[in-house]
C-alpha cells in the first residue's frame, strides 16, 4: 500500500490540507476497509478499478469515478474491485465551500458526482486532464488551474465558522464551543446557522471527528500503550467518555481497533499526515 501526501500552493493552504495519492495492489480477496470521520472533505479521482462503497451489509454502489465525498458522520466500508489507484484533494472543514454556492450540508454522508456538480463539459475536461495526466504533479498543477478558476468572493466563507474551526483543529477537538465562544457568546447563533451549511456538520460533530483523529494518530505513533493515558492526553472528561466517542463515530471499541484488519485504510489516510 503506497500513500503519498502533497502540499497544495500556498495562495490554497489556508483551504486545502492537502493532496493525496493512495495505490494498492490488486487483491483476491479484498477485505472491506471501515472509513471513519475525519472533518473533511475530498474530490477524489478512481484512476484504477471500481471502487463499492456498501449501504447495507450486503448492497453496494460503485463510486463515482470524479467526486466530492462530502463529510460523514458515521463510519462506512468501501471495497476495491481490483488495483487501486486514487488522487484526492482533502480540504479542510470549511475549504470546500469556497469553490460552491450549493449548501455544504447537501453533500453530507454521500458522494456527489462532479458531473451533476460542475456540469458535463467542465466535468468531462477536468477528469481527462486528471487521467490523462504523466503524473502527480501534473495532476495538481491541473486541479489548481481548476480550483482557482472555481473560487469567487461570493462564496467566502463566515468568519466566525473559520475562526472557530481554527480553535477546534488548534486544540485538536478539545475545546467545546463555549470554550472557543466565550469571549461573543452572542455569536453561539450565527455559528450554529452557518455551520450546517457551509462545513455540513454541527460544531459538537465536527469537534468530535477532530478529536477523532488527534487519537488515531497518537495510538498510531504508539506514544503510549494505555487507552487510559490516551483518554486523559485527549482531555476526555474520563475513559468512559473517551469510549464512548471512539464508538460512536469508529463503530468499534479503541480496544479493537488495531486488531481489525478492515481498519489498515483509514489507520493509514488519517493517522499519518
Amino acid at each position: 500500500m503506497d500513500y503519498q501526501t502533497f502540499k497544495p500552493h500556498s495562495d490554497l493552504a489556508s483551504l486545502i490540507k492537502c493532496y493525496w495519492t493512495l495505490e494498492v495492489p490488486a487483491e483476491a480477496n479484498a477485505q472491506k476497509q471501515r472509513i471513519l470521520p475525519d472533518g473533511c472533505i475530498e474530490m477524489i479521482f478512481i484512476l484504477g478499478d471500481d471502487v463499492k462503497r456498501y449501504t447495507t451489509a450486503d448492497q453496494y454502489i460503485l463510486q463515482p469515478r470524479a467526486m466530492i465525498l462530502g463529510q460523514i458522520s458515521k463510519p462506512y466500508f468501501i471495497e476495491p474491485t481490483g488495483y487501486v489507484n486514487s488522487f484526492a484533494v482533502r480540504f479542510y472543514p470549511y475549504g470546500f465551500a469556497n469553490f460552491t454556492a450549493i449548501p455544504i450540508k447537501n453533500f453530507t454522508d454521500k458522494e456527489t458526482s462532479i458531473l451533476a456538480l460542475f456540469g458535463e463539459k467542465i466535468s468531462n475536461e477536468l477528469e481527462q486532464h486528471i487521467v490523462n495526466a504523466e503524473n502527480t504533479e501534473q495532476r495538481i498543477e491541473e486541479i489548481e488551474k481548476f480550483l482557482f478558476d472555481k473560487i469567487t468572493e461570493e462564496s467566502v466563507v463566515d468568519g466566525i465558522v473559520k475562526s472557530t474551526i481554527e480553535a477546534m483543529l488548534s486544540t485538536k477537538g478539545s475545546a467545546s464551543i463555549h470554550q472557543i465562544l466565550k469571549d461573543n457568546p452572542s455569536k453561539r447563533r450565527q455559528l450554529e446557522r452557518n455551520f450546517s451549511k457551509q462545513v455540513g456538520l454541527s460544531p459538537k460533530q465536527l469537534g468530535k471527528a477532530i478529536r477523532l483523529q488527534a487519537v488515531l494518530k497518537m495510538m498510531a505513533d504508539k506514544k503510549t500503550e494505555s487507552l487510559a493515558d490516551v483518554a486523559y492526553e485527549s482531555q476526555y472528561f474520563d475513559q468512559s467518555h473517551f469510549t464512548n466517542d471512539f464508538k460512536e463515530l469508529a463503530g468499534i471499541s479503541p480496544k479493537d481497533f488495531y486488531q481489525d484488519g478492515g481498519l489498515a485504510l483509514s489507520s493509514i489516510l488519517y493517522s499519518r499526515e
